[in-house]
């Protein structure tokens, strides 16, 4: 990940970590080309649906900006386990056994390709979330249509006649 894409990480993950802290978990998207946009949504993860949504128009102002590289994160629960890393929206129930809350995002640049990752946050006994410090996903990385930014990342490279390459 070049400087640049690493300054739009840290901008969306600060923008998503204000949100957390207020209590809102919206999907946020900043993409920067001729000028710098930032989209959110705070009905991500409601469905499936409402994040292709979301991530369609999300490619299509990246297009109409000629974005060079953006980067989504959104809130949600993981649990990881020796074979797989599984998701789902966060919610106010308490969270199950081996499951933590984390920021996933995907950033793509149009030089260096993709990269996946998280800021794990774990909560004080007051609800106040502690946030570690961003994660770059090095195991090999299976993106599907349910993973954040997916369907923007292949929304943008197949107007672009590239191949996906995750």
């Amino acid at each position: 990940m070049n400087d640049d894409t690493a300054d739009l990480l840290f901008d969306v993950i600060e923008r998503l970590q204000r949100s957390i802290l207020a209590r809102d978990c919206p999907a946020i998207v900043v993409m920067q080309g001729q000028r710098k946009v930032v989209l959110s949504d705070y009905d991500y993860l409601r469905d499936r649906s409402t994040a292709a949504a979301f991530e369609a128009l999300a490619a299509a102002k990246a297009r109409d900006i000629g974005a060079t590289r953006w980067v989504l994160a959104v809130p949600q629960v993981w649990k990881i386990s020796s074979s797989e890393i599984s998701t789902r929206a966060v919610s106010n129930h308490p969270l199950r056994e081996d499951e933590q809350e984390a920021i996933t995002w995907t950033a793509y640049d149009h030089q260096d390709g993709v990269d996946y990752g998280r800021v794990a946050y774990t909560r004080r006994p007051s609800g106040e979330p502690v946030f570690a410090e961003p994660q770059v996903l090095t195991v090999a990385v299976r993106p599907g249509d349910a993973t954040p930014g997916y369907g923007l990342l292949r929304a943008l490279l197949e107007t672009n006649g590239d191949a996906i390459d995750s």
